[in-house]
């Protein structure tokens, strides 16, 4: 299995900027797929991004809309996602997860998840 550990969090001015990572260890980090979570208070986890094994396809879900950037570098067992154009709403907990086979939006077919890092956007 793998192990993530994501980084990266903090408090930022609405239309700032921040880029979370996820390192890994244990299993080969490049045998999955890679996604991003998000979970705010009171609401369900929302599929943020995810990235093929080998970072040759990239799926965004709806909340992204241009603003965010997945990606990964293999050789340094490390996923990235560059958030610009920060929003209130997009204030949550960030979560990477990683899966076997395809990236996917759907939080229950990943099996690996990290802790989770705080993003909070004030207005």
């Amino acid at each position: 299995q793998v192990q993530l550990v994501e980084s990266g969090g903090g408090l930022v001015q609405a239309g700032g900027s921040l880029r979370l990572s996820c390192a890994a260890s244990g299993r080969t980090f490049s045998s999955y797929a890679m996604g991003w979570f998000r979970q705010a208070p009171g609401k369900e986890r929302e599929f943020v991004a995810a990235i093929s094994w080998n970072g040759d396809r990239t799926y965004n879900g709806d909340v992204v809309k241009g603003r965010f950037t997945i990606s990964r570098d293999n050789a340094k067992e490390a996923g990235n996602l560059q958030m610009n154009s920060l929003k209130p709403e997009d204030t949550a907990v960030y979560y990477c997860a990683a899966k076997y086979g395809s990236g996917s939006s759907s939080y229950a077919s990943y099996s690996f998840w990290g802790q989770g890092t705080q993003v909070t956007v004030s207005s």
